[in-house]
């Protein structure tokens, strides 16, 4: 049994070798990602260009276009094996001039609210809108209230989010139906506009925008979302006031559709080029702010991955690709763009990485694959455990690349720290000096971290 022992010893020997020195020299590499990414800002200055030379960068306006040719720029100073732009063609709504919302009471007086339109709603024209207001939580009251009570009125949906919920993005998808629905459904009754609780766990004056959708078999009315202090005054004068009336004011319009394109860039594989991992986030962003956390961070963390290769002078055994993708906040144009064409090519993505869910300090990664890759991915986390980086659990991954699941791809989202998100998403609070930039830095590092380890052994 000794030499039996031995010549086990011997055999396994080199094998165990080979896989402490590959583990040593994964530890070095992964960690000068992280030094490189944490020591030089690059990250950090693309983003505040972006928001403060830019700003705001709605589809299908001239400030997008902006940032689409900015990004190119910053691509195209890499040294890239390859940069191009991915044309599209988006929708182009129009904020025009600044909002109005006032509150007229016989027993409380005047009060203007703030407000502002929401994506893709239509004006009340010049003249305004002057109405009645008919409080609702969801749609269930709404029915039950029916044609007779809402004809006519401007339907305030108040539902709080649910603030409970540890996780923000649950409290965010607790209350956000009503302002992706509710213009459409209040109008189902005849109402004549809607006005939003603004879909946010903080208490501020900052009205949360976002997209709301309209239906063809349904007229559509003016769509308003207010601040959450706003809405509980709203909410609290009503109950003294049921017969008080609201003015709204919109100048917003939808135009012609517009020309526009995802930016990518990308460094070849050395071994695999026809097969990609592709990573990045959306270069559009609402109007109200910056675009900050939502999503110029992300965005710039894409393009970080793809800075730091260059810097370390690592060559990819497959083709690592940045997208900056175009129209996630509208109708996600882009997204359906970069399938498309992946699909035309006949390219073979082996991973897709987004990161869309702000700026702020790193945790881990959503990933959405059966379960032999998922657990192929949590089997490094003790390569990750020296960056505080730990959450690797299944679940959804990100708007812009969940189209790569249909075509075999596994789909992995970046999960930042929750808490603070939706006090700036959607919102005018959403800009430059919100951002940390260690922490916008650590999460480019491990998004590098991970196309570095996929890029070595696979999926």
């Amino acid at each position: 049994m000794r030499k039996q022992l031995c010549l086990t010893l011997v055999l396994i020997m080199p094998v165990l070798m080979q896989v402490s020195r590959a583990q040593n020299q994964d530890s070095l590499t992964i960690r000068k990602l992280y030094s490189e990414a944490l020591t030089n800002p690059v990250a950090y200055k693309n983003l505040e260009y972006l928001c403060t030379k830019i700003g705001g960068r709605i589809c299908g306006t001239a400030k997008a276009e902006e940032a689409v040719q900015f990004a190119k720029k910053v691509f195209e100073g890499m040294g890239l094996d390859s940069v191009y732009l991915q044309p599209l063609m988006v929708k182009h709504w129009e904020r025009g001039k600044k909002e109005v919302a006032t509150i007229i009471s016989k027993k409380k007086g005047r009060k203007d609210l703030h407000v502002c339109s929401l994506g893709t709603s239509i004006g009340t024209g010049d003249a305004g809108i002057k109405a009645g207001v008919v409080e609702v939580k969801n749609f269930d009251q709404l029915k039950a209230i029916g044609k007779a009570g809402i004809e006519g009125q401007i339907v305030f949906f108040s539902r709080a989010a649910d603030e409970s919920r540890i996780n923000t993005f649950e409290s965010y998808g607790g209350a956000v139906n009503q302002r992706a629905q509710g213009a459409m459904q209040a109008a189902r009754f005849g109402a004549s506009a809607v006005i939003i609780r603004s879909a946010t766990t903080a208490h501020d004056d900052f009205p949360h925008t976002g997209v709301q959708h309209y239906t063809d078999t349904v007229k559509a009315i003016p769509a308003m979302c207010v601040s959450t202090n706003d809405a509980d005054l709203l909410s609290s004068w009503l109950k003294e006031d049921p017969s008080l009336k609201l003015n709204m004011v919109m100048d917003c319009q939808n135009l012609p559709e517009a020309p526009s394109a995802n930016v990518v860039g990308e460094i070849r594989g050395s071994e695999h080029p026809e097969e990609v991992i592709v990573f990045g986030g959306h270069l559009d962003a609402w109007d109200k702010g910056e675009g900050a956390h939502d999503d110029g961070a992300g965005m710039v963390q894409g393009i970080e991955v793809l800075r730091i290769y260059k810097a370390l002078g690592i060559k990819p055994k497959h083709t690592i690709r940045a997208v900056a993708f175009m129209d996630e906040e509208i109708a996600q144009r882009g997204a359906a763009a970069y399938a498309d064409a992946a699909k035309k090519k006949g390219e073979k993505h082996i991973a897709g990485i987004e990161a869309d869910r702000g700026g702020a300090s790193p945790w881990g990664f959503s990933i959405d694959a059966p379960d032999p890759q998922l657990n192929k991915i949590k089997s490094w986390k003790p390569l990750f455990a020296p960056y505080n980086i730990w959450f690797f659990e299944k679940g959804g991954s990100g708007v812009d690349i969940s189209s790569l699941k249909k075509q075999g791809a596994p789909v992995i989202g970046l999960v930042t720290d929750p808490q603070r998100y939706f006090d700036y998403h959607h919102s005018g609070n959403d800009t430059f000096d919100k951002i940390n930039v260690r922490e916008l830095e650590l999460g480019a590092a491990a998004m590098a971290e991970l196309v570095y380890l996929i890029d070595q052994y696979g999926l």
